[in-house]
């Protein structure tokens, strides 16, 4: 495919041959007619023949309006071009006839309308959240792998020293430092362990992730966070109260 500045060097090159090829054939048939008039004169010449007069003024006076209307032409285009705004703006209901405005509106309305009728409803697939629920567009593993870093990020806050976090870490195992901090249910499991069940069912299960896997997961995100949570407010609480009660120096 040919480059926009060749296009636009040809389509020159074309328009000057055009009006060369104009100008050679409208000198040469002025030229053609002017000599017989000259030659079907009484006195075969060019002194006081009014026919070749005739016709040179026409020729000039059609060489004068072909040119007047280029003029006018070009003059009209520069005109519209430069009542074009240079600069990005929206256009809007005043910059269009009622008639395009009112076009232009039926069919976007009929866009967003087969958009919206185009729409899959009442349909279901494994590992994303039911259209109408809560969880609906949300992918279950894509979700609960996210929680992992905020999840990290809460941990360093209350325990500046805790190791950093591995790509395929266990959960249970990086996070055991916050296992004597959560609490435990009447089994004995804290929501660590429920956590870890769910990211590596995420992680390396064949199968998609359930919605009540799902929601497993994120109940115990959930608490993982809220303790985590309370104990970086009681800790800037203890912070403040210390500084406070620290004696101003003498």
């Amino acid at each position: 495919m040919l480059s926009p500045r060749v296009l636009r060097t040809a389509s020159e090159g074309a328009y000057v041959f055009l009006v060369l090829l104009t100008i050679v054939a409208a000198g040469l048939s002025c030229a053609a007619i002017i000599s017989q008039a000259v030659r079907t004169s009484p006195e075969r010449s060019w002194e006081h023949n009014f026919n070749a007069l005739v016709v040179g003024a026409s020729y000039i006076v059609l060489f004068a309006v072909s040119l007047s209307f280029c003029v006018k032409r070009r003059i009209a285009v520069r005109f519209k071009l430069e009542r074009i705004s240079k600069t990005y703006r929206t256009i809007g209901r005043n910059d269009l006839p009622d008639s395009v405005h009112k076009y232009v509106s039926q069919e976007f309305i009929r866009s967003c309308l087969v958009s919206y009728e185009s729409l899959p409803k009442n349909v279901f697939h494994e590992g994303w959240g039911r259209p109408g629920t809560k969880y609906s567009g949300i992918s279950f593993r894509r979700a609960l792998l996210d929680t992992i870093p905020h999840i990290d990020e809460l941990a360093h806050v209350v325990i500046p020293l805790h190791p950093k976090l591995k790509p395929h870490a266990r959960m249970l195992h990086h996070f055991r430092f916050l296992n004597p901090l959560l609490p435990k249910d009447e089994d004995g499991i804290s929501p660590l362990h429920y956590y870890d069940s769910a990211i590596q069912l995420a992680r390396n299960s064949a199968r998609v992730l359930t919605e009540e896997e799902f929601e497993i997961g994120l109940d115990a995100t959930y608490q993982i966070e809220k303790i985590l949570n309370d104990c970086r407010l009681e800790m800037l609480e203890s912070d403040s109260t210390t500084q406070f009660d620290d004696p101003l120096p003498k």
